[in-house]
């Protein structure tokens, strides 16, 4: 289930990014040669690599620049975790699933002290359920259904063509990237289940894993070593400053951390056995 969103989004992390360093056994000559040749051909500014094997951090490194000052992309260097996040949401989801907190196969009805659609005023922080109002087919959602992307909505509902959140699938039926279903999920666990999304994703996920230089939000500290963006034609697009926690995407973090969450996914570390099957 969750690791569906795992294997979709991590290429983008390894392949989408901006030598500074380098892991202590010799990286492939091959390897290297090849990316930077895609880099040149694709006009890509920087790429950031980790490789996992059987759970194990074998090999980190950078090539590139990281803004247009022309400063090195290093392991250590801030950039967007983007949909990364909700691989690390999905995995705090299972430990509270795992605590009894939360089942994957239950309405999100039951946890929510009223109907969906009634909390109009949330929209600015999450979205606007509101426009689910007459749709008794949010009462069909599961955390499992959120999780697996199978939920019916479109990937966010301020990009459809009215602006407004619906369902354009029966919910459960079928695939459709959406990260209103994770906003929705995230939802579920702040309003109905008291618990501050931001706060269990770094004392269970950032802290054990020692994710020093990854947080849900913007910090100060992570301007002295940033990741700027760049447009199709080459227009840098500097990181902007979150100011909210995410489940769909507010994640900052580096490659050398979120190499160690990989390698612990791989593990299955904190997860008991089901709940490894239920993420591979």
């Amino acid at each position: 289930m969750p690791h569906a969103i795992v294997r979709k989004v991590a290429a983008s992390f390894l392949c989408g990014l901006p030598l500074a360093t380098l892991s202590a056994q010799p990286f492939p000559i091959a390897w290297d040669t090849h990316i930077r040749q895609g880099m040149a051909r694709t006009q890509t500014q920087g790429l950031a690599l980790a490789v996992i094997d059987e759970g194990k951090v074998t090999q980190i490194k950078t090539w590139g620049l990281r803004n247009s000052k022309g400063e090195l992309l290093t392991t250590d260097t801030v950039m967007y975790g983007a949909s990364l996040t909700k691989a690390v949401f999905a995995y705090t989801v299972m430990q509270l699933v795992d605590e009894g907190k939360l089942s994957l196969d239950t309405s999100i009805a039951t946890y929510l002290p009223k109907p969906l659609p009634e909390y109009a005023d949330e929209a600015r922080k999450y979205a606007a359920w509101q426009h689910l109002g007459g749709d008794e087919r949010w009462r069909k959602l599961t955390p499992r259904i959120l999780l697996t992307h199978s939920s019916g909505f479109s990937n966010f509902g301020f990009l459809e063509p009215d602006g407004k959140l619906r369902f354009h699938f029966e919910p459960g039926s079928r695939y459709a990237y959406s990260g209103d279903g994770l906003i929705l999920l995230q939802f579920v666990l702040e309003r109905g289940l008291g618990l501050n999304v931001g706060e269990e994703v770094q004392r269970r996920v950032f802290d054990p894993f020692g994710m020093k230089n990854t947080s849900m939000m913007w910090r100060a500290d992570f301007a002295k070593n940033l990741a700027d963006g760049w447009t199709i034609d080459g227009k840098t697009v500097p990181h902007d400053e979150r100011s909210k926690v995410r489940a769909a995407g507010s994640m900052d973090t580096t490659i050398n951390d979120f190499a160690q969450f990989a390698a612990a996914y791989v593990r299955g570390d904190g997860l008991p056995p089901a709940s490894r099957v239920e993420l591979t």
